[in-house]
């Protein structure tokens, strides 16, 4: 028990933890395709000069943890707005302490990240630096230096940060069950301890997005037309971003994406971001959230550095009406002509490209690598919820008006497969869970084992003042006598 108790905190820690709160600028997921998120992101949140205690913490082999280090995490903590707890200092260094672990071996097993990939991290959290600053003069205000010269300095941490991960996901890359597998840790659950699911539903749908058509559009162009005129009449390209572009995520930023490869982008977009030259800005072009032109700023390799503007047409109710009338007309079609199924009619005729080719079946979202279309009706658009509710198995829904998440609005029509009552868990129906859990298990186990078998053959010792943290019991608290002055 405490061999999985200690994998789970582990896992928890190197997958998810992030104490210093950091936040980064979302793009605007019309335009980002991919994101990637780091394991921990330890870049300060600033907060002007902060006088820290400077004595060693721990050290893991030939590396050593400063008290700094974990005073600046705490500040981070802090500055994030969660209240004082200084518990958190012993979460803070267990986390530092695998990351030395993980990165050590990382060394002897050949593991290792590219410059590409810190460079793009290190940009990557500064960027949210100076968002969260105010601007790169106030931040560098607060740092009491330059920006270029505080990236050379997070520069190693980062590194080893990412290197530390790239090792994690090497321990458990192989890591699978098999139907037995999943069979034994079902068995293995007390049966007053089995899960409970919520009910469940299977949801397909054929959604109709309201299209402008060429005259509707053509103010939109226009308008980013004109702004890419003053861009080349000399005024400044950023301030015209955050004044205009209606990319929230990257507008207050000047337009600036960052560097992101050619995947990231939809392929108008992309199409230019590498075609051009850095400084060359590109004519007015149009995606599917809107028209853009953009200028390259920089090119490494197979990565680019680009700043955009974006004009995204506002849907006008004649738009909405033929969306209508076409939802209206594939109903039709579905219930009087047999040899037309849901199905086949959701791969012709859907906008919806996430459940179009997937026979217009709704994916839970909570499992999307198992893909598996059992939904909880919690998890539901309200407003489908409430509609399927009405539904008999195997009926279709007459199309309704529903507006997503991101505002965007179209025109449904809903096909009930199946239903599944609130139930405890059970290896026919709850299969696909249980495999995902029987798998985090496997792994936790695996991660256990190995953190348990390194930290006996590495060299580790921990200052006496955290020798009351539980999170670290067995990692050994030699009193450690070789301490900086402050």
């Amino acid at each position: 028990m405490y061999m999985r108790k200690f994998g789970i905190a582990i896992l928890s820690i190197i997958l998810t933890v992030s104490v210093a709160g950091a936040q980064t600028r979302t793009t605007d997921t019309a335009l980002v395709a991919h994101a990637k998120t780091p394991i921990r992101d330890t870049t300060p949140v600033v907060q002007g000069p902060i006088r820290m205690l400077d004595k060693i913490a721990g050290v893991v082999g030939s590396s050593i943890i400063l008290q700094s280090d974990i005073e600046l995490q705490y500040a981070n903590y802090l500055a994030s707005g969660y209240q004082p707890n200084p518990g958190i200092k012993c979460s803070i260094l267990q986390s530092l302490l695998t990351q030395k672990l993980l990165a050590q071996q990382a060394v002897i097993d050949s593991v290792s990240v590219k410059d590409d990939e810190v460079d793009n991290e290190v940009d990557r959290r500064m960027r949210g630096m100076i968002q969260r600053a105010g601007g790169q003069e106030k931040l560098e205000q607060f740092l009491g230096r330059s920006t270029i010269q505080y990236k050379d300095e997070i520069r190693p941490d980062i590194k080893e940060n990412l290197t530390a991960s790239r090792m994690r996901s090497k321990i458990t890359e192989k890591i699978n069950v098999t139907p037995l597998d999943v069979e034994k840790y079902f068995k293995s659950i007390p049966t007053d301890s089995l899960p409970t699911y919520n009910k469940e539903v299977e949801v397909g749908e054929i959604a109709f997005s309201p299209k402008l058509n060429k005259e509707e559009k053509e103010a939109y162009r226009q308008k980013a037309q004109e702004l890419l005129d003053r861009v080349k009449k000399g005024e400044d390209f950023g301030t015209l971003a955050r004044l205009y572009s209606q990319d929230t995520g990257s507008a207050p930023d000047g337009g600036d994406l960052g560097f992101a490869d050619r995947n990231t982008f939809v392929k108008e977009f992309a199409a230019w971001a590498f075609k051009l030259k850095a400084g060359e800005v590109s004519p007015v072009f149009e995606t599917d959230f809107g028209f853009h032109f953009l200028q390259v700023i920089e090119r490494r390799g197979e990565q680019v550095h680009v700043r955009h503007i974006l004009i995204t047409p506002a849907i006008t109710q004649a738009s909405l009406d033929r969306a209508k009338a076409k939802a209206d007309s594939v109903y039709d079609l579905i219930l009087k002509n047999k040899s037309v199924d849901f199905s086949t009619a959701a791969s012709f005729y859907s906008d919806d490209k996430d459940t179009k080719y997937n026979g217009g079946m709704m994916l839970n979202a909570e499992n999307v690598e198992t893909r598996s279309t059992y939904i909880p009706t919690d998890k539901l658009d309200p407003l489908v919820a409430l509609t399927v509710d009405t539904m008999k198995i195997g009926h279709i829904s007459k199309p309704q008006l529903f507006t997503g998440q991101d505002g965007k609005k179209s025109y449904k029509i809903l096909y009930l497969k199946s239903t599944t009552d609130a139930h405890k868990a059970n290896l026919k129906q709850d299969f696909p869970k249980l495999k995902e859990v029987a798998l985090t298990d496997k792994i936790n186990r695996t991660i256990s084992e190995w953190f348990e078998k390194r930290r006996k053959e590495t060299f580790i010792k921990i200052d006496p003042q955290y020798q009351g943290c539980t999170q670290l019991k067995g990692w050994g608290f030699t009193p450690l006598s070789a301490q900086t002055k402050p």
